[in-house]
């Protein structure tokens, strides 16, 4: 199958050397032997100013996306003519395009799909595109019906992991506790509790070392991606700390040993096999009504397949994915968090059983390759 690829290279802003989305999506249709074009455009500045409820946002889409979407017509029709596109494939938000671009491309014969991870909690970034593909890529299961109400086609397709990319590496279990990712939500009080029980414990990402800014932001989606001035950043910040924060839910102040940098995605994967117990956190927001909103991450595919005995956060769905207590270990709450590590760090064998056994599962059930093969069966693509 020959397909037109266009995506962004990184999850987002803050991790600026990333290339996540290149090394799960792109590298994965590549193996499976498909000829991909890929889209010659940086589309990271369109990706970062996604939320156009932030004005420097809305008018830099409106400035610049007419531009990506010109060249991304251009180099389609010149690639399309070379010999035929079978599947534009895309992780757009709307900043990146209109519907009556992708209209348009599928006025030219071309089958199109969008793959997009954050439903949860920000479904009204795609919510102007969805309707015009053919199939919306969702690994939300409970955001399905919410597509279909949009006038979309969704599909269900849950992350998952580059063997080539995720794989042990050769490093001694230094680290007891470790947890990569960014600074927000109630991650600083799992930390915290951590910390208080005497766990030698060590964050990597962004707002750990420098949680300026972040330490008032409780949502991803409060996190100013695009901000052209000084001023506008604390305006933005001023806005969700008054729409977020209560004097009770105050962040914890952590001791600069346990926080640590971004680190690069060869140096995440490492600390996978450096750590005895990897940190994963389900929750990403809340509702209106203060139910946690939670999903599942490419983190929880990535950190088994990179041999990682993985704790994380208890969600119902993953237990569709491992087996909890056989091949990751699931916590729920921060008082079971800290017995469950005071437990693994002192039952070594068990944990290893359990690391062992997920990573066998990560490799045999949760590959991109395997997850694209299935799709593009279900929905008749060769």
């Amino acid at each position: 199958m020959r397909i037109f690829y266009a995506s962004g290279k990184r999850p987002n802003g803050a991790l600026t050397d990333s290339r996540v989305w290149y090394e799960n999506l792109y590298l994965s249709l590549v193996d499976l032997g498909h000829d991909v074009v890929e889209f010659d455009f940086d589309l990271e500045p369109l990706l970062a100013a996604s939320d156009h409820a932030v004005p420097a946002n809305a008018a830099y889409v409106q400035q610049h996306r007419p531009l990506a979407e010109r060249e991304l017509l251009r180099q389609l029709r010149v690639a399309h003519a070379e010999k035929p596109i079978d599947l534009f494939f895309s992780y757009f938000y709307s900043s990146c395009a209109t519907a009556q671009t992708i209209a348009e491309i599928r006025s030219m014969g071309i089958r199109t799909m969008n793959w997009y991870c954050n439903a949860s909690y920000q479904l009204h970034l795609v919510a102007d595109i969805a309707p015009a593909y053919d199939w919306c890529l969702v690994p939300e299961k409970y955001r399905l019906a919410d597509y279909r109400a949009l006038g979309a086609n969704p599909i269900y397709l849950q992350e998952a992991a580059n063997p080539r990319i995720y794989y042990p590496r050769q490093a001694s279990r230094d680290f007891d506790v470790t947890f990569v990712g960014a600074r927000y939500a109630d991650r600083p009080h799992h930390i915290k509790a951590l910390v208080d029980a005497k766990i030698d414990v060590h964050t990597f990402g962004p707002g750990w070392l420098d949680p300026v800014g972040l330490k008032q932001i409780e949502s991803l989606s409060d996190i100013p991606r695009f901000a052209t001035s000084p001023r506008a950043w604390k305006r933005m910040v001023a806005r969700a700390y008054r729409r977020l924060f209560a004097p009770e839910r105050v962040q914890p102040v952590l001791p600069k040993s346990v926080c640590g940098p971004m680190l690069s995605d060869d140096d995440m994967v490492a600390m996978y096999s450096r750590s005895k117990i990897s940190l994963g956190f389900s929750t990403v927001d809340s509702d209106p009504s203060g139910e946690r909103i939670v999903q599942i991450r490419l983190r929880d595919f990535e950190a088994p397949m990179s041999g990682a005995f993985y704790m994380l956060e208890y969600q119902p769905e993953f237990a569709e994915f491992f087996e909890i207590g056989s091949e990751i270990v699931c916590y729920r709450g921060v008082d079971d968090l800290v017995a469950k590590c005071e437990y693994y760090l002192t039952h070594p064998d068990e944990r290893e059983a359990i690391r062992q056994a997920g990573h066998e599962r990560a490799l045999r059930d949760h590959t991109w390759q395997k997850r694209f093969t299935a799709l593009f069966e279900e929905i008749g693509l060769e």
